[in-house]
């Protein structure tokens, strides 16, 4: 099983603030969605919080410390690897990583693809996405879209 992460970042490797996204971009929502669609995605309990609801057309796994936490039309984990584990019994092939930060934290070390949506703007953000080590990655899209508010790029990076 491939593990992927989709993420958009801003500048200084900004993820989220408060809880919650802090840009809006039709397009990198669908991008999300048409990625995703069919997939096993795995989020912290924040980022599902955000969300509010299990994604249709997606098994959403949902990581928490907490072990009373319920998460309707998810399954919930209090380890990474028993949520990885799972995906790898229900046959995904690719395990999409969500969010938020300390779940990308977990998976960048093992990810084999990192699907990226890099916005060209300053957020005062409290999330923040690691340092991509680039001489571990290869490029192999690159869809700029400069035009939009914010400007912005698709990216898509394997690892070497």
């Amino acid at each position: 099983m491939k593990i992927s992460i989709i993420v958009a970042v801003a500048e200084k490797n900004v993820i989220g603030g408060k809880g919650k996204l802090l840009w809006h971009l039709t397009d990198d929502l669908k991008r999300f969605k048409s990625i995703t669609m069919g997939h096993h995605i795995l989020m912290g309990k924040t980022t599902y919080e955000s969300i509010g609801r299990a994604l249709p057309g997606r098994t959403s796994l949902v990581l928490s410390n907490d072990k009373n936490f319920k998460a309707e039309g998810c399954f919930t984990f209090q380890s990474f690897e028993e949520a990885v584990e799972f995906a790898k019994r229900r046959k995904e092939e690719e395990l999409m990583i969500v969010g938020g930060g300390q779940i990308y934290r977990l998976a960048l070390p093992i990810a084999a693809r990192i699907y990226l949506t890099k916005v060209f703007r300053k957020y005062a953000g409290d999330v923040t996405f690691p340092e991509i080590n680039e001489s571990e990655w290869k490029e192999i899209l690159k869809e700029p879209h400069l035009k939009s508010d914010p400007p912005f790029e698709f990216r898509i990076l394997e690892r070497k």
